[in-house]
C-alpha cells in the first residue's frame, strides 16, 4: 500500500482544485491508484503503525472491498481523515470512499451517501481506571470530559444527558488519552470500539476503564459522493460478501479481541 503524505488539509485542498480546475475522477488519482480515507490514530479501527503500516478493522473493511472492487492493495493510498472533513473529502474527490468509524445520521447523509451499514457500535464512556467516581453520564455534569471536534458523541452527551459538563474538544482521540491519563479531564467519550482499542493498546493495560453504558447505537458506513449509486451498491454487495464468506467475523475477532461483545453484522439497507 502507497503510503500517504501527512493528514489533509481539506479546505486548502479543496480551494486549490476548485481554482486549478484539476478534480480527481472519483478517487482515482491518475495511475490506477484507489484513495481511501480512513483514522489513523484510533487503534482497532484504524491505525497508522510506526513502521507505515496499517491495522484495523475499518482497514480490513476497506482492503476487502478494493479488492472487490478491482484493486491490488498495491494500489491503495490511505489518506488521512478527521472527523470534521471526511463530507470535504468525498464531494471534492481526494478519496473515492471513506471508511472511518463513519456513523449514519440525517445530518451527514445530506452531503454524502452511505454504503452499509457494516459495523453496530455504543457510545461509551473512558475514565482512568482508579476514578470511581463517575459509574454514569449524569455524573458528568461535575466533571469534564473530551472528545473529538465533529463527532457525534460529544454532541449526544452535552445536548440529552450532561449539559453542564465541560467540554475539551481535541482534533484526534489519542489527544483525549493524553488528556485523560494527565488528569486534564476526567473522561472520554466515544464508540466502546475505539475506546475499547485504546484501552488495549500496549502501554495503556490497566490505566482505563470502560464503564459500558451504552449511550447511543452507531451505525458505522462507508461514506461516498452523493448520487454515485452505482459505487453504492458495489460497496454494498462487497460487504454481504464479507460477511457471507466468514472474513467479517474474522477481522472483528483479530482487532477488537476474544473479550469484546459485538453485535452480528447489521443489515445493509438497498440502495433506492
Amino acid at each position: 500500500m502507497k503510503v500517504p503524505q501527512a493528514g489533509a488539509v481539506a479546505a486548502v485542498i479543496a480551494i486549490a482544485l476548485t481554482a486549478s480546475g484539476c478534480v480527481f475522477d472519483d478517487g482515482d488519482q491518475g495511475d490506477g491508484t484507489l484513495s481511501i480515507g480512513i483514522k489513523f490514530d484510533q487503534p482497532g479501527i484504524g491505525m497508522r503503525e510506526t513502521d507505515g503500516t496499517f491495522s484495523g478493522f475499518d482497514v480490513d473493511v476497506a482492503t476487502y472491498v478494493a479488492k472487490e472492487l478491482g484493486y491490488k492493495p498495491n494500489k491503495i493510498e490511505f489518506k488521512q481523515v478527521y472527523s470534521n472533513d471526511r463530507e470535504l473529502l468525498i464531494q471534492y474527490n481526494e478519496v473515492k470512499f471513506v471508511v472511518a468509524s463513519y456513523s449514519i445520521n440525517e445530518k451527514r447523509k445530506e452531503k454524502v451517501d452511505f454504503a452499509g451499514p457494516y459495523f453496530v457500535a455504543h457510545q461509551d464512556l473512558m475514565t482512568r481506571a482508579n476514578d470511581g467516581s463517575i459509574t454514569k453520564a449524569e455524573d458528568l455534569n461535575s466533571k469534564s470530559l473530551c472528545s473529538v471536534s465533529g463527532s457525534t458523541s460529544a454532541e449526544n452527551l452535552r445536548k440529552n444527558l450532561a449539559p453542564k459538563a465541560g467540554l475539551l474538544e481535541m482534533s484526534g482521540y489519542a489527544d483525549c488519552v493524553v488528556a485523560l491519563q494527565e488528569s486534564r479531564v476526567d473522561a472520554m467519550t466515544t464508540d466502546n470500539s475505539i475506546l475499547a482499542g485504546y484501552a488495549a493498546r500496549k502501554g495503556n493495560e490497566g490505566k482505563f476503564k470502560l464503564l459500558g453504558t451504552n449511550l447511543s447505537n452507531e451505525n458505522y458506513g462507508i461514506g461516498v459522493k452523493k448520487g454515485n449509486k452505482e459505487l453504492q451498491r458495489k460497496i454494498n454487495d462487497a460487504l454481504k460478501k464479507m460477511v457471507s464468506d466468514g472474513s467479517w467475523e474474522a477481522a472483528v475477532k483479530k482487532n477488537f479481541g476474544a473479550n469484546y461483545k459485538y453485535e452480528p453484522a447489521p443489515a445493509i439497507t438497498p440502495v433506492s
